[in-house]
């Protein structure tokens, strides 16, 4: 067994190949291992599959496997994504919930495909499956396909090109709402904590997120700047929120390794054990 680092921190938002990352829940433990990580949050789109085999790898390290996901709501047309920590990620009814949200992804991504043939990207729709292979299918696969299939030179390209917000090929799908992503964690016994807020600006929701039983905010970020970190750590106060925070990993699917640019205080981690009674 590895010794715990002297000082702990924790990534709480990655994802592996259960939803759009390109690494498997092994292969997250060990770069978390090699980021000196003490703990890390698997946090899947619409999935729990990367859980168990995640608590399985680190069971004979010191890393410590949060049980999480991230489900996409949406209000005023804007996409919301909710975290939820400490999730009862075997309840079967919260199963079967997650596994209708994947068939939509499905259709979903049929529909873009089609969408693509249109405006002459032809890309193959079983090859979006291929790369997604367990995962739940999300627009990420889309563009790694896109981007393979030599349309576009980046996947950022072949979002804004083709499958972004407002982008031709877009194709809107089924969201809960901000208050039904909530419920749907706080029924499984989980914290909801609003993911990358930046990304939304519009700190006008936060206040009917609160309302509606938000525990936390996404504090730190991938790419943010301390200006902006140090403004959602101010809301986090104001509202009663838990500071949280992580890199938003996805392997490679991104194309570079975000795990460790994104490092939390282990101590937050703990503020979402005492808000559970953990």
């Amino acid at each position: 067994m590895k010794s715990v680092p002297s000082q702990r921190w924790a990534d709480l938002h990655v994802h592996t190949h259960f939803s759009d990352g390109s690494f498997s829940p092994d292969e997250v433990v060990q770069c978390a291992l090699q980021n000196s990580l003490a703990a890390i949050g698997i946090t899947d789109h619409d999935s729990i599959g990367g859980i168990e085999p995640a608590m399985a790898s680190a069971r004979k390290t010191h890393l410590e496997v949060v049980p999480g996901v991230e489900l996409t709501a949406e209000a005023n047309n804007k996409e919301i994504h909710m975290l939820g920590y400490y999730i009862d990620w075997q309840n079967s009814e919260f199963q079967d919930r997650l596994t209708m949200l994947q068939e939509v992804r499905r259709k979903r991504a049929e529909k873009m495909v089609e969408r693509l043939e249109e405006l002459g990207v032809n890309i193959s729709f079983p090859d979006v499956q291929e790369l997604a292979g367990v995962g739940a299918i999300g627009r990420l696969h889309l563009a790694q396909i896109i981007l393979q299939a030599g349309y576009v030179n980046s996947v950022e390209e072949a979002f804004q090109r083709y499958i972004g917000d407002n982008s031709p090929a877009y194709v809107k799908k089924y969201r809960l709402t901000p208050s039904e992503a909530i419920e749907m964690i706080v029924e499984v016994g989980g914290i909801p904590v609003l993911a990358h807020p930046s990304l939304l600006n519009n700190d006008e929701l936060i206040p009917q997120l609160v309302k509606d039983g938000l525990k936390g905010i996404e504090v730190c970020y991938t790419n943010q700047n301390l200006d902006t970190s140090c403004h959602y750590q101010n809301l986090a106060r104001e509202y009663g929120l838990i500071p949280t925070g992580g890199s938003d990993c996805h392997g490679l699917a991104k194309g570079a390794v975000l795990m460790g640019k994104v490092k939390v205080p282990y101590k937050w981690l703990e503020r979402l054990r005492e808000a559970m009674g953990k």
